[in-house]
Formats: structure tokens, C-alpha cells, sequence
């Protein structure tokens, strides 16, 4: 019986990149959040006495052969376990391709969590193959473990390094989805002339990203690394909410938004946006539209709690306190002609339990 499982996409709570590093790499610090929006990938999987593996989509974008993440993510797990099977796995993309929103990561985790349905999870001691999955999680991709995790994940080192964070109370996001690409790499490169440029060397990006995982930690607190727990201040480790809320058709108030209460969404930004935008000034002119930048909503108070490019773009979000605000945030992408969908933030809790459809 196939195996379907639900895709999540991400965004990110803010991005800070570091300079290049030795190894090729760049640091950074940043907060991933889950989304409601998903793809759907189906596994099908039997064992057998050779591994064979084959991969379709309904979208002739994606690799359908050993490029593909959900490919990788397979072939890796099956080498681990030292098991051999005839696996068939099915992507149905609804989630933009190379939107920055981790659709091709999530397919990665989505197609693990199947082929484990699939073989009846013919695996070593638990908590040994949990670590084994995020070690292969991040051979395949940076953004790939956030996934084995859900709701709002700290991500340190090339953001591979994850670790969960009390969620944000569920928010409602508009997401903008122009047709306009953006190449990850030239945006990496950009980035590193303008490190270059101004002498941001990568010691000294160093000490800003310890510096900025230190205020993440501080500001969302709760389930934290051990390192990061120990510097934030007296008094501040009780901040943040762990709690999930009903979605209801108002969320909380500003006083009773993490987002708001801890004065995050003032400081947190995408570095991306300072070499993408300049490229591309349509999409600093979305993120003005879903702010309400310079129109009479933009006087009223939690009009939009963040608004940002996400990941390297070129896919934006704005995040609402009411379904009224995210609604009238889609009316004025309809008008400026930007490609939208309205959808909301997405707990852990309700990450896994919605993960496989039934």
C-alpha cells in the first residue's frame, strides 16, 4: 500500500549570513517555521535483493534521478541500514521550485518518513537511528534536517545544526510567489563581494552570528542548545510560549504574541535582501505591499508582524496577527499582479501529526 506523506514548506524567521569560511561555506543564524502549504510525496517500497529506485513528478522541473533530494535522502538511509529494496516515490508539487521556501529539502524528509512506513522501520535502537537520520539529513542538504524536526527550529553553522525552539503562537503568513527567479548561488556570490567590499572578514562575522544566536535564544528561550542557554540573561528563560493555540479566525493580541512580545519581529531581517533586492527591486517593492509600507493601513498598529524575503527568495512572506489583515495583504497582491496563497504557521505537534494523509 503507498505510503503518502505530506511536505511542508518552511520559511525563515530571519537569515544572517556570515562571511565566506575556508571550507567554502558561510555561517549563519537564522529561525526556520513550518508552514501549512505542502507537497505531496508517495513512497512505494517493498525489499528486494538489489536496491532499485525510481522517481516521477507531475512537474517536469524536477529531477526525476540521482539530483533529486528525495533520491539522495533514499539511497543514503537504505546504504545505512545496510537494506536493500525496490522503492518508487511520487512528488506532486504544489510548493514553488527554488522559491526559498525548502520545498526540495522537505521532499528529502517526506520520501525518509515513507520508505520507514513502507518497510515496516527494520531499524537499529530508535534514538541511535534519530541521530543517524539528521547526520544523513545534512549530507543531503542544509536546510534538510529542519525537517526531521517541524514548528520553529533554531538553525546555526550552515543551518544544518538544528534545535527546536518553543513555536510561535500559529500566525497567519501570506505567501507572494513572483515569477521572478533567483539564483541561490549568484546571491552567495553577491553576498561575498559584498563582504569583500566591506571588509567583513569571517572571524569577525563570527562573533555578530554568536552574538545574534544568543538574542534568538534569549528571545524565543525554552528548548535551547546547552551552549546558548548559559549566556542569556537572569530572568529572561522564561520568555517566549511554548503553548499551541487553536487556529482561530483572530489569534492573540500583540501583547500575547511571542512575535511581538519579545520585540523580535523590530530587529530580525533576511541578509539576502541586501544583495537580492538591488537585483531584483520588484521584490523589495512585494515586501513593501505586504507590509502595508506607505498606504493607510501601514498606520494601523500589528498590521504585519514581519514581512521578508525567504531564504535566498524569491518567494516572500508576510505574518498577520488576523485573517482580516493577511486577507487585505492578498487583495494587494491580486492588484499589483503578484501570485499569492493564504495560509498560516504550522506547530510541531500538528507538523506530525499531519505529516502522513490517511
Amino acid at each position: 500500500m503507498p505510503t503518502a506523506v505530506r511536505s511542508h514548506a518552511k520559511i525563515n524567521l530571519g537569515l544572517y549570513i556570515g562571511a565566506p569560511r575556508p571550507d567554502g561555506f558561510h555561517g549563519l543564524v537564522t529561525v526556520y517555521q513550518t508552514l501549512a502549504l505542502y507537497d505531496i510525496v508517495t513512497v512505494t517500497a517493498r525489499p528486494a535483493a538489489t536496491t532499485a529506485l525510481s522517481l516521477t513528478s507531475n512537474d517536469s522541473r524536477v529531477p526525476t534521478d540521482s539530483r533529486n533530494t528525495a533520491w539522495k535522502m533514499v539511497t543514503l538511509a537504505l546504504d545505512s541500514l545496510g537494506v536493500t529494496a525496490e522503492v518508487q516515490i511520487h512528488i506532486e508539487k504544489r510548493l514553488p521550485v527554488q522559491g526559498g521556501l525548502g520545498a526540495g529539502s522537505a521532499n528529502a524528509v517526506a520520501a525518509l518518513i515513507g520508505l520507514e512506513k513502507e518497510l515496516g522501520a527494520p531499524y537499529p535502537d530508535f534514538g541511535t537511528w534519530e541521530s543517524k537520520r539528521l547526520e544523513l539529513a545534512a549530507q543531503v542538504g542544509s536546510d534538510v534536517p529542519l525537517f526531521l524536526i517541524g514548528g520553529t527550529v533554531l538553525g546555526l553553522d550552515r543551518g544544518q545544526q538544528v534545535s527546536p525552539l518553543p513555536d510561535i503562537e500559529p500566525t497567519w503568513c501570506v505567501l507572494a510567489t513572483p515569477s521572478t527567479g533567483v539564483s541561490t548561488p549568484q546571491a552567495f556570490r553577491d553576498w561575498d563581494a559584498l563582504c569583500a567590499a566591506e571588509g567583513l572578514t569571517p572571524e569577525a562575522s563570527q562573533a555578530k552570528l554568536n552574538e545574534l544566536s544568543r538574542a534568538y535564544a534569549s528571545a524565543f528561550a525554552g528548548s535551547i542548545p546547552e551552549e546558548i542557554r548559559g549566556e542569556i540573561p537572569e530572568g529572561r528563560q522564561g520568555a517566549g510560549s511554548s503553548g499551541v493555540l487553536s487556529y482561530q479566525e483572530n489569534l492573540a493580541g500583540p501583547q500575547e504574541s511571542a512575535l511581538v512580545r519579545t520585540g523580535i519581529s523590530s530587529w530580525i531581517q533576511n541578509d539576502f535582501e541586501r544583495v537580492v533586492f538591488p537585483q531584483q527591486p520588484s521584490l523589495a517593492e512585494i515586501k513593501r505591499i505586504l507590509a502595508a509600507a506607505n498606504s493607510p493601513e501601514a498606520a494601523l498598529p500589528a498590521r504585519s508582524l514581519l514581512a521578508s524575503l525567504s531564504g535566498s527568495g524569491s518567494s516572500l512572506f508576510g505574518l498577520y496577527l488576523t485573517r482580516g489583515d493577511a486577507q487585505a495583504a492578498c487583495r494587494r497582491l491580486r492588484s499589483a499582479g503578484v501570485e499569492n496563497q493564504l495560509t498560516r504557521t504550522l506547530p510541531r505537534s500538528t507538523y506530525w501529526r499531519e505529516m502522513l494523509l490517511e
